[in-house]
């Protein structure tokens, strides 16, 4: 997020009043309002509320259709009857266990139905909590990890041994936090060659006595693919027997993990791996929930330190919590709760092998144009990127990008991390709600702005920061 400064000098552009439309008054179109509120500033009097909300609104329409937005992972169309549902528990304090005891039923049965999803050896001993989404699903994670291995550690550290994460270079930015606001040193495996996430054989070659663990990613933000979660955990048994570290793996499945068990049932990523000790995924993603609500779930109570649980005596109970956040909404646990009523395996299935099937046939045509070529082909995660074929010269891909925006389609230009700079891609996203009709508009309106693109006389000049890697 965004760090906001302050308006300025008075008198500066963003000391600007709103502008009004005379028939903002209450009634009378000439006699309404007689002073524009401000817009940095509290106003000194109240309005009525059709035109507070009419000024929100207005403003609001400048924002890009969520719908078309072909960058995010998060859930853009829901049923009305979760809508429903959501303004209904909107006033509930997911926090207050004690006071809304339904509400917290439903995140445990989440909790169980996940742990059951990922296979966990013991669903009844599997602990987890809903989360505001992976970033925070992440960092209770990782900081799990850091208090195991400083446990193991405590003649060592915080003396003389600095903990270390193992992860690839396209892991979500929100692993880069975790270690700079907990002080762990990020060892990144970079992407060599047409290998765009971290393999197995780099993951092992970094570890030490200081590897708190090791993050395999299930759905690149980058490309879409999964990273090789068997490979790395045999790896890492190797190490083990060759040096004794014993490396824990968390699977950030902020997309995959709910994915793969559905359309992807021979892959072995989950539980069913003794190494993998904790597993976080984004129900706004493609959990099918809008935004925020994530998870967070330990194999067994074992790798979830008790000392990092508060007990709180908190408005008449006794209330276990492991979270960054305290207070907020129920609503999106209650409308994750939904979904699984409503859907089941077979829902979730037929919703995600849909998805995927947009996503395949999509690139396949965008391959089939001539001008671009793929990176990934939408068969794992249903997002696939590509870039323009080694022969194209007259445009590139922030071109493509700012054209697409220029019909209302937002789709990402961004250039890949270490050690492929000099590669410049477009992702699509595709998710449930971007349907097949939907599909074939933009294949309409990329073929139609080609033409254009081709007669130009090279790639339009840009701002060097536009070319920087994409994080979302």
């Amino acid at each position: 997020m965004a760090l906001h400064k302050g308006p300025g000098k008075p008198g500066s552009e963003p000391d600007r009043h709103l502008a009004l439309n005379p028939f903002f008054g209450e009634a009378n179109p000439v006699g309404g309002m007689t002073e524009a509120p401000p817009r940095h500033r509290l106003p000194d009097g109240p309005l009525p509320p059709m035109s507070a909300y009419q000024l929100v609104h207005d403003e609001l329409m400048l924002d890009g259709n969520s719908r078309l937005n072909l960058a995010t992972f998060v859930t853009t169309w829901m049923e009305p009857q979760a809508g429903v549902l959501m303004a209904e528990c909107r006033d509930k304090n997911m926090i207050d266990k004690d006071e809304y005891p339904r509400t917290a039923e439903l995140e445990r049965r989440c909790v169980a139905m996940l742990a059951q999803l990922w296979n966990a050896p013991d669903p009844t001993a599997t602990v987890g909590c809903s989360t505001t989404g992976s970033s925070e699903a992440c960092m209770l994670a990782g900081m799990a990890l850091k208090r195991r291995w400083a446990k193991r550690n405590a003649d060592r550290y915080p003396g003389s041994a600095r903990p270390n994460l193992i992860m690839g270079v396209n892991v979500q930015v929100c692993w880069e936090k975790f270690c700079n606001f907990w002080e762990v040193e990020a060892r990144l495996v970079p992407m060599e060659g047409d290998r765009f996430h971290m393999d197995a054989e780099s993951a092992a070659a970094l570890c030490d006595e200081n590897t708190i663990g090791v993050v395999a990613v299930l759905g690149s933000t980058f490309d879409g693919s999964y990273e090789p979660v068997q490979e790395i955990c045999a790896a890492l048994d190797a190490l083990q027997e060759r040096t004794g570290l014993d490396i824990p793996v968390h699977v950030d499945g902020a997309s995959g993990a709910m994915i793969a068990p559905f359309v992807d049932e021979e892959l072995v990523w989950d539980f069913r791996l003794p190494r993998v000790s904790s597993i976080n995924t984004s129900g706004h993603k493609y959990g099918l929930v809008y935004p925020g609500v994530g998870w967070a779930l330990w194999r067994s109570p074992a790798e979830l330190p008790e000392d990092l649980v508060f007990r709180v005596n908190y408005l008449g109970g006794d209330m276990p919590t492991f979270a960054l956040n305290f207070s907020r909404p129920g609503a999106q646990v209650v409308a994750q709760y939904y979904t699984f009523l409503r859907l089941g395996r077979d829902g979730y299935r037929a919703v995600q092998q849909t998805t995927r099937d947009v996503a395949r046939g999509l690139a396949e045509r965008i391959e089939a144009m001539g001008d671009f070529r793929l990176l990934t082909q939408g068969d794992q995660l249903p997002v696939f990127a590509f870039t323009t074929a080694p022969d194209v010269t007259r445009f590139d891909v922030f071109d493509v990008s700012r054209r697409l925006r220029e019909q209302g389609w937002l789709v990402p230009a961004y250039t890949f991390p270490a050690n492929r700079e000099d590669l410049s891609v477009l992702r699509v996203v595709c998710r449930n709600g971007f349907s097949a009709d939907l599909a074939d508009l933009f294949i309409e309106d990329l073929r139609r702005l080609l033409p254009e693109l081709r007669s130009q006389t090279g790639p339009s000049p840009k701002d060097p920061g536009a070319a920087t890697a994409f994080h979302h």
